[in-house]
């Protein structure tokens, strides 16, 4: 009996040891030396000062940029909160939420068919993307904010539309942050 719990402690120390601690180490040094920038969450910079990240939606309300998809989590891409709204498609809060953001989307282009991806917040609440038509839905609105043509705009967004994984994987995508700095960048550049 002695002796099996000898070998049971000590199995418990060294596998705690090799997996709790070497492992862990080993694998966080070599995502440091191989993949750096994605270990490090795709942190984005502008003029040296940390602006977001490629993984984590925000939102974006002034009328010359992209907006976001919109986002349930706590108070909105709030990473410690990450969720959906967990509402059902006939919860009367939810119907009247997608109405309302109908509604907003509409201001610019009356009795047009909103994309469902501006009114409604993804499953984690923290999706950075919006879909190509979400995008397109907003160039004219972006075109006259920034005095650009449509034209320039929407060729910014062919730029950031970013297709399916492995070509078959999602759907094609837009970063609205990258976006968004590019434009910037364009109209500061004017």
């Amino acid at each position: 009996m002695r002796r099996n719990m000898i070998t049971a402690v000590l199995y418990t120390v060294v596998t705690t040891v090799l997996f709790g601690l070497i492992y862990p180490f080993v694998v966080t040094g070599l995502a440091q030396v191989l993949f750096r920038d994605k270990a490090n969450g795709q942190l984005v910079y502008k003029n040296g000062d940390l602006v977001g990240s490629r993984l984590i939606g925000q939102s974006f309300t002034a009328p010359q940029y992209f907006h976001s998809r919109p986002s349930m989590a706590g108070n909105g891409y709030d990473a410690a909160n990450s969720s959906g709204s967990n509402l059902a498609p006939t919860n009367k809060k939810l119907v009247d939420r997608v109405a309302g953001g109908v509604a907003a989307a509409q201001v610019d282009h009356p009795g047009a068919n909103v994309p469902i991806d501006l009114v409604t917040a993804s499953g984690s609440g923290l999706d950075p993307h919006i879909t190509p038509a979400g995008a397109e839905f907003q160039v004219a609105r972006i075109a006259r904010e920034r005095h650009m043509s449509e034209d320039a705009v929407r060729r910014l967004v062919a730029q950031h539309t970013e297709g399916r994984q492995l070509g078959f994987l999602g759907e094609p995508r837009v970063n609205v942050l990258l976006l968004n700095l590019d434009l910037d960048r364009a109209t500061a550049s004017n």
